[in-house]
């Protein structure tokens, strides 16, 4: 899972957000590290709805244009919890090697 797809469904743990939200959330949960375009944004977004990972919660119009939001479903936090055990579990490999230990 790229880095990208995995905090923009991070950013949906928490309930519904439209495409703004999400790229503010992922930048926050990801400490700065994560600033996505619009363009990236809504190719990945179609991309997870079409997947199944993610889906149109509503949409509603603000000042003449529409805005959707979306939410994660079953999958979708499924997938982005096995990747955060699969990178949790690869980071315990190196953070328990000292420097000058061998390991076997």
């Amino acid at each position: 899972m790229s880095e990208p797809t995995y905090f923009i469904l991070a950013s949906l743990l928490d309930g519904p957000l439209h495409g703004y939200a999400i790229i503010k959330r992922a930048e926050e949960l990801s400490g700065g590290q994560v600033r996505l375009a619009v363009g990236t944004l809504y190719g990945a977004l179609d991309r997870l709805a079409s997947n199944g990972l993610i889906a149109i919660d509503r949409e509603e119009i603000v000042d003449g244009r529409p805005r959707r939001y979306f939410t994660i479903t079953d999958d979708g936090a499924d997938a982005v919890t096995q990747e955060a055990k699969r990178m949790a579990q690869a980071a315990r490999i190196v953070v328990r090697r000292q420097p000058g230990t061998v390991t076997s």
